[in-house]
């Protein structure tokens, strides 16, 4: 999978997207992940990207023109890369309290149907809302009914959700079906787990997960998930 992140502030990335699985991931080739700091596109003076929002208020908007034009050197870019190969086209993710909320399904919808994604990060007041209305967004999504200073902590997370259903990106790629808000779980969460050693202070783990009773276990497992 492709995934460009349209942001202010690129450097955000450096830790969350060069650890562990995504990490991994990356230097697998199953995830290429690239940068773009949307001040580059501006012809403004001093690179603005934000102006006043018409109608007055409080707060700043982030400009049509430098966000458009990022985007649509992004597809330029990416359709040209794609010569001679069946055409992919990007799916455009905008981060925004008014999105859809970002659940289990809609990211494995998101992992299964899309190979290329292209996540704007807002900032300040949000964006221009003819930036949505002139098509250059395909989807609004939320990561919870909260605010945030901007949209690249959302994309961090949406990234990190999709990579575990990417083929190749997990260990073993059963253990994204096997994880909480799965469909093999009804969506619902995770039964308990423990390790060793067997009791702790006190705190044991329960008989039946040492019994060697598989199908007992099983109906124990099933009968936590919450």
């Amino acid at each position: 999978m492709r995934i460009d992140i349209l942001t202010l502030f690129p450097d955000m990335f450096a830790g969350p997207l060069t650890e562990s699985i995504l990490k991994r991931a990356t230097a697998a080739g199953r995830l290429q992940i690239h940068l773009h700091d949307i001040r580059t596109f501006s012809k403004a003076r001093h690179s603005q990207v934000d102006d006043k929002p018409y109608g007055g208020g409080a707060g700043m908007l982030m400009m049509c023109e430098p966000i458009v034009e990022c985007i649509e050197a992004i597809t330029a870019a990416g359709f040209s890369e794609q010569k001679g190969k069946k055409l992919q086209k990007p799916h455009r993710i905008y981060f925004s309290p008014r999105g859809k909320r970002l659940k289990q399904p809609m990211v494995e919808k998101i992992a299964k149907k899309h190979e290329w994604l292209i996540l704007l990060c807002g900032h300040y007041e949000g964006i221009d809302q003819r930036i949505i209305d002139g098509g250059w967004i395909d989807e609004e999504v939320s990561i919870g009914d909260y605010v945030l200073t901007g949209g690249e902590l959302p994309a961090m997370v949406l990234i990190d959700a999709v990579a575990r259903h990417l083929p190749g990106v997990l260990g073993d790629d059963a253990s994204a079906h096997l994880d909480s808000f799965s469909k093999e779980f009804g969506r619902k969460k995770e039964y308990p787990h423990y390790t060793r050693p067997p009791d702790f202070r006190g705190l044991k783990v329960p008989d039946v997960l040492v019994s060697g009773n598989h199908a007992k276990i099983e109906e124990w497992r099933k009968g936590n998930l919450q």
